[in-house]
């Protein structure tokens, strides 16, 4: 049984992505696009537009061209959607990293994807430029100034346009980045001639687990892209008139599309956090009226549950949007009933750029615990896990999918993409569900193995590769145990080598945590006789998952 939307069918515009997202900003004029959270530093939609088309210029100046890879590596910030859009308007792709990456996660991801350049903040320049030395990047960015690096403003002096200033943020961002394009008219810009396919040509390049094994470069296209900012719109999430708060990261695919591209598209402003912070997301949202904000469950749990609330003006506040991992009943109806706002949720991955299913507008509370409904234009179905057979409604199976906003494949590992697409063009996600009558779908397990902390992903096979580096251990497997704030934390099981008996879980726990990003770490640890496995070697994780639970 397929599973259709209940939405009318969207039609794709023969557009690239960036004039597809900015085609109205010079109308827009001076309302606020892009506001710092940090300093007030403001970018309107028409010198965002001015912007990108200078900085897009720049790049080409300097020998950019399409089908390059240029990559970004900082905290949230204003003018990282100028660098996006100007990378994208040229027929670039852009991978972007999280902020947090280690030297050598970085360099891995920037290798891979073969980055020519890479963009950064001061804060983070000696690891940028030492994994962009790993990497073989030809020239590192950074925003502001610092010594090492080009200045990001170097790009926008182009045509004889003014450098703008170089004033600094807590995060050494550029006053003056997005300001220097503000009376040079884009039109003045001698911009390239740039075929670009949209249903071939990759915009995006970020980096996802998927179902199982080690971060994979997931090949997004400008149409994918496309389709998802027209496919969550007709859901009615975003109105022009919204305010919205962008804290959640903007190298992820829920920051990148749900808020900043179909923000932009629909002409929201949008006001930037670099991180987030309870007492500083507060004032935010009192201090700027946001009538949206997208968050994570964590986010839903402290504004359920800390006394601070209370001490902000929330009334703005028309509706909290969650996604990235599972959210319960019990926390949305808290949160709903403290700050008398609606409670959203959408499901997605980022091999589907992101979202499947979006709860709709008028809720109905009988149905809370569903994802919601299919998107526009997208087929799902559930299928037995043994059999791979479709089955109907209140059954549970893995949800599979199809639709324009699905990848185009893994960079470079097409046995990967054989493994997550079949033959018919289903996209297995991984997860297991079921959809009721109505349409509404509802997740109640997980097939794949992934971890998710905080809604980040953490690859169980990465944290076991690591730990099996430790000369004290002979075997591990890495599952989630569910944690109240964290959604899932990392658990190890380990066996020892002879002879090492008196290695301390904090010593191997500790071994991990230098070598990963903070919300990699490993949480927890258990010493084992034999990690249980099938006949073919391969670890039975769902087996120490349900030794877990049983506890």
């Amino acid at each position: 049984m397929i599973f259709r939307s209940p939405y009318p069918e969207i039609a794709l515009p023969p557009t690239p992505l960036t004039p597809f997202v900015l085609a109205r900003a010079r109308e827009r004029g001076d309302k606020p696009a892009l506001i710092d959270a940090t300093s007030g530093r403001t970018i309107t939609y028409r010198q965002l537009d001015e912007s990108v088309r200078r900085v897009a210029a720049g790049l080409t100046a300097r020998g950019f061209r399409k089908g390059d890879v240029f990559a970004i590596y900082s905290p949230n910030l204003p003018e990282y959607a100028v660098a996006f859009h100007a990378v994208s308007l040229i027929g670039g792709t852009l991978t972007t990293l999280n902020p947090v990456y280690t030297v050598d996660e970085a360099a891995h991801q920037l290798k891979d994807a073969r980055a020519r350049y890479l963009l950064t903040v001061p804060a983070l320049l000696d690891k940028a430029r030492a994994a962009a030395a790993h990497a073989g990047v030809e020239e590192v960015f950074v925003f502001g100034e610092c010594d090492g690096a080009t200045p990001f403003a170097a790009l926008y002096a182009v045509e004889g346009a003014d450098e703008g200033a170089d004033e600094r943020t807590d995060d050494g961002a550029s006053e003056g980045a997005g300001d220097g394009a503000s009376d040079v008219a884009g039109d003045s810009l001698k911009m390239p001639q740039v075929e670009i396919d949209p249903a071939q040509d990759v915009v995006v390049l970020p980096y996802s687990s998927g179902t199982t094994g080690l971060p994979k470069g997931v090949m997004l296209t400008h149409h994918n892209l496309i389709a998802n900012t027209l496919q969550v719109q007709a859901c009615e999430l975003i109105s022009e008139s919204d305010t919205l708060v962008c804290v959640l990261p903007l190298f992820h695919i829920y920051g990148m599309v749900v808020i900043m591209n179909v923000g932009l598209y629909e002409g929201a402003t949008i006001v930037v956090m670099p991180r987030f912070d309870l007492e500083t997301f507060l004032k935010i949202l009192q201090d700027y009226g946001v009538t949206l904000a997208h968050v994570v469950p964590p986010i839903m749990l402290a504004l359920a549950q800390h006394p601070s609330v209370d001490n902000y003006d929330l009334s703005k506040l028309k509706t909290l949007f969650s996604g990235a991992a599972p959210l319960s009943e019990e926390l949305a109806r808290a949160c709903s009933e403290r700050l008398g706002c609606d409670i959203r949720q959408g499901y997605g991955m980022t091999e589907t750029s992101p979202a499947i299913h979006l709860t709709p507008l008028r809720f109905d509370w009988s149905k809370y615990g569903s994802i919601g409904q299919c998107v526009p234009s997208t087929e799902c179905k559930i299928v037995d896990v043994e059999t791979n057979e479709s089955v109907g409604c209140g059954q549970e199976g893995e949800i599979c999918m199809r639709g324009p906003q699905m990848m185009k494949g893994y960079l470079n590992r097409p046995e990967a993409t054989a493994a997550t697409i079949d033959a018919d063009g289903w996209l297995h996600t991984g997860d297991i569900g079921y959809c009721d009558d109505e349409g509404h779908f509802f997740i109640v397990d997980r097939l794949k193995e992934l971890i998710k902390y905080k809604g980040m992903q953490v690859a169980p096979a990465e944290l076991e590769a690591l730990l099996l580096t430790h000369p004290s251990v002979a075997d591990a497997a890495v599952v989630p145990v569910a944690d109240a704030e964290a959604g899932e934390l990392p658990k190890a099981f380990v066996v020892l080598k002879a002879g090492a008996e008196t290695a301390a879980a904090e010593e191997l726990m500790a071994y991990v945590a230098g070598r990963v990003a903070p919300y990699k770490k490993i949480r927890r640890l258990e010493f084992i006789e034999q990690i249980p496995k099938s006949a073919s070697g391969k670890i039975l994780r769902r087996l120490l998952v349900e030794r877990e639970r049983a506890k």
